[in-house]
């Protein structure tokens, strides 16, 4: 029996608040449940309210009431045995306790509901609606890659479930997935994920009626084309009404849609060529960090000042916007450090360790896989008897970098870097920050033939790259070695350290060849 089923009380009241939730109507939402809670005797009619009302109140931004009403609604739902109202409220409350900077209790309630929702034998409509919800939380807090992954079985569930597809397609997740690659330097990944964005609008619209999209979605597509032109990227001419301008016009009244319309007319200036406007929308524009990270702000005022020709100007509100950038994955690191682990139980943490297992294996600074997870995957890929080929590719000319420009560019460089390597790579490999300028890729199933080809892209992309408008006058390379792995066993971890040395080895034969020219 789905949840709705159990509902035996003012079911029509409790179905159009959801209607006018999607309608973009939270606040004639807020005022329909209200009277549904004076009236209603029924517990799930009860629980039912109390999680729409949290919802229509995050939509609202009404952040002075978050805490109460999570409070009430997360003790209805610990009333009944019912997984998939646990799953979604604790998602909304993950939702309202990051509005509220308190990073620990997001975390724990992001945890329970995983765990809620995993719980779910049957799942429904209703249960695709709280991994949707759950998804948003993820990626407000900034883990992009679990809130795609909890977006895909939101849609998974809604198909089955007979709901449109377009209703799941969550283009604000993904256009925070896209800015956040963009301030931590890897533009050309956030105009592929923009890109994508616009081609779903556009499948959308080709295949049906456009006024079934939720207002919020049209806030999302619109700052999605705009920003592809602030990058300076030419998007082709649309119908009417489906314009960058138009779609952020008709984005709705709740509060994420309106910093998306703020930021999106910054946007528009700089596209259009008016800095002038768009640096004074810039410093008017009050909107909300969580919408698309603290450093959009600044990132698109060194996007002004680069459509100007003022460079310098544009490099350091880069620097500005990477430093905004690394304080969440400072505050993030510091939140585990501190003992989020305490708030949870040895079992609960147990079982969800392995979705924040990412976190710790994961470098801060390019977003790549650190040493601890290279050698994991390293080690999981022999054991398993795959061949594999390491290359290990350190960056030439770098210290000339932070002699000249400093440490804030030198980072700026290593992003950009991690950004261009994890493009060219074949589907399937692996990449990961070795340390300092030193960078590993692992070709699972390849051979030193195939290594010699990668090896080439990664030192043509790299080569590509405009270095004079990042760092002036110090010129960035890569020299890349090669070698495989073989070994197994006991004779696992010696083989590995080999084939390492050998790599290196073959590194500096590399670097040594460039230099005299060969």
């Amino acid at each position: 029996m789905g949840w709705l089923d159990q509902v035996t009380d003012q079911v029509e009241e409790l179905t159009r608040a959801r209607e006018l939730m999607e309608r973009d109507r939270s606040a004639e939402a807020v005022s329909q449940l209200d009277l549904v809670l004076t009236r209603t005797t029924d517990p799930y009619a009860r629980a039912d309210a109390l999680v729409q009302r949290l919802s229509a109140l995050i939509n609202l931004g009404r952040t002075a009431e978050y805490a109460r009403a999570a409070e009430m609604a997360l003790a209805a739902a610990e009333d009944l045995a019912e997984p998939y109202l646990k799953g979604h409220v604790h998602a909304l409350a993950a939702l309202a306790a990051q509005d509220l900077g308190a990073l620990d209790r997001c975390v724990t309630h992001l945890v329970r509901s995983v765990r809620a929702l995993d719980s779910v034998t049957d799942p429904d409509q209703e249960t695709a609606w709280a991994w949707h919800d759950l998804a948003m939380a993820y990626s407000y807090l900034g883990f992009h890659g679990y809130a795609l992954g909890a977006i895909e079985q939101a849609r998974s569930l809604g198909i089955r479930a007979g709901i449109a597809e377009e209703m799941f397609a969550a283009p604000g997740i993904r256009l925070r997935n896209a800015v956040a690659l963009d301030h931590n330097g890897d533009s050309d990944g956030c105009l592929r994920v923009l890109r994508d964005i616009g081609a779903d609008l556009d499948r959308i619209l080709a295949a049906g009626d456009p006024s079934r999209l939720r207002p919020s979605s049209l806030a999302a597509y619109g700052y999605a084309l705009a920003r592809r032109g602030a990058l300076g990227e030419q998007v082709g001419p649309r119908a009417r009404g489906h314009d960058a301008a138009a779609l952020l016009a008709r984005g709705g009244y709740g509060a994420r849609s309106h910093d998306l319309r703020r930021l999106g007319e910054v946007c528009l200036a700089i596209t259009a060529g008016r800095p002038i406007e768009a640096a004074a929308r810039l410093d008017t524009a009050a909107v909300a960090t969580e919408t698309l990270g603290a450093a959009e702000p600044a990132r698109l005022r060194s996007l002004m000042y680069a459509h100007g020709g003022d460079h310098a100007a544009a490099h350091r509100a880069d620097r500005h916007a990477f430093r905004l950038a690394a304080q969440r994955t400072d505050r993030l690191r510091d939140m585990y450090v501190d003992g989020i682990a305490t708030r949870i139980d040895h079992e609960e943490l147990r079982r969800t360790a392995e979705q924040y297992a990412g976190e710790a294996m994961t470098d801060p600074l390019t977003g790549l896989a650190n040493r601890r997870q290279l050698d994991k995957y390293v080690e999981t890929m022999i054991a398993l008897g795959r061949p594999a080929v390491i290359g290990i590719c350190d960056l030439d000319g770098f210290k000339a970098v932070n002699t000249a420009h400093g440490h804030h560019a030198g980072d700026l460089v290593l992003q950009r870097v991690a950004g261009v390597i994890n493009r060219v790579m074949r589907r399937g490999d692996f990449v990961a920050r070795y340390g300092g300028d030193e960078f590993v890729v692992v070709l699972t199933g390849a051979g030193l033939a195939e290594a010699g080809e990668v090896a080439r892209r990664i030192g043509q992309a790299v080569a590509a790259e405009d270095w004079a408008a990042l760092v002036p006058g110090t010129p960035v390379e890569v020299s890349i070695g090669f070698a495989e792995v073989t070994g197994s066993g006991a004779a696992l971890r010696e083989a590995l350290a080999s084939a390492f040395d050998v790599a290196d080895r073959e590194m500096m034969r590399a670097r040594d060849r460039a230099r005299a020219g060969t």
